[in-house]
């Protein structure tokens, strides 16, 4: 499999690689200015076999793709049916930042995969104080991707400057009751975790542990039970690419997620996950480039997870 994999690799790559479309997030500085044209696509397997091509060695801001991780941490501490019924988990058909969908549901954010789902997600994790807090989150990131994740502060300042509209649904999630620490404490955190820096081996190394049942095939560490994995799967298939989450399952059929930095993984349960790097960004958030390479090799490798065989 190794061997067609790289072949259809290399050939997502290279039809997608000079392809033009989408924008930078420009809401937040520092990704504005990332080159635009930089391109890497990565694939680790269960078994620990990493693939990748172009710039796969690029550190990125991590982003959105951190909820993944903060909710696997909230998974562990508290328990499925706890995390279930304080945050939920169904798409809510609106941008990733809106107040509208806490409103419509009496405050109560909808999923752990948009931002006020994941400010909350961030309270329900266990610590003395908004440090300790955070350092759980760092580590537990670190666990994932087999590597010394660290913040950048240069994104993080970008991020803490121009995190307004979060601390505003944080106060909201307050004042409804679903926020279960100091909720500018928690926004801040949720800040820090989206401002730590990945490339796209480390990336598909976070999925790969996903798809391999919370057991990490590159350190050989158990990260989470498994009985957690089904969960934050099924919260990536209704929700990963927000308000193109649906379409993303009709045409990849994979469980994915995506972050504003360019980032995007997707998990192929029981194979590995696939994680690629392209700034410019659709209108709901998520990488034109890293969709069509996924997409491509998802559909000529026959991974969707809908496929079904008809015994003639």
């Amino acid at each position: 499999m190794m061997v067609l994999l790289a072949d259809v690799m290399q050939q997502a790559y290279d039809k997608y690689k000079g392809k033009h479309g989408g924008k930078n997030a420009s809401y937040i500085p520092y990704l504005a200015q990332v080159p635009s044209e930089l391109t890497g696509i990565a694939f680790v397997s269960v078994n620990g076999e990493v693939t990748s091509f172009g710039d796969s060695n690029y550190h990125f801001a991590i982003e959105s793709i951190s909820k993944v991780i903060t909710l696997a941490l909230a998974l562990e501490e508290s328990g499925s049916e706890a995390v279930h019924s304080k945050i939920g988990a169904d798409p809510t058909g609106l941008p990733f930042n809106s107040v509208l969908a806490l409103e419509i549901h009496n405050g109560k954010p909808l999923t752990p995969l948009v931002n006020a789902g994941a400010m909350a997600t961030v309270s329900l994790i266990k610590a003395d104080d908004k440090e300790q807090r955070w350092q759980k989150i760092l580590d537990c990131q670190s666990r994932f991707t087999n590597s010394a994740t660290k913040l950048s502060d240069e994104v993080n300042q970008s991020e803490q400057t121009t995190n307004t509209h979060n601390q505003a649904i944080s106060l909201l999630l307050k004042a409804a009751g679903c926020m279960y620490s100091d909720p500018l404490e928690a926004c801040d955190v949720y800040t820090r975790q989206c401002s730590t820096l990945i490339n796209c081996v480390e990336l598909a190394t976070m999925g790969a542990t996903l798809a391999n049942g919370g057991f990490n095939p590159c350190s050989k560490q158990t990260v989470i039970h498994s009985k957690n994995v089904s969960h934050i799967l099924a919260d990536m298939t209704m929700e990963g690419l927000y308000e193109r989450s649906g379409d993303w399952a009709y045409d990849v059929g994979l469980p994915g997620k995506s972050g504003v930095g360019g980032g995007l993984v997707a998990v192929i349960p029981n194979v590995g996950a696939l994680a690629t790097f392209s700034p410019p960004l659709d209108p709901a958030g998520n990488s034109v480039k890293g969709q069509l390479m996924i997409k491509h090799i998802s559909q000529l490798m026959g991974w969707s997870v809908f496929n079904t065989k008809i015994e003639s």
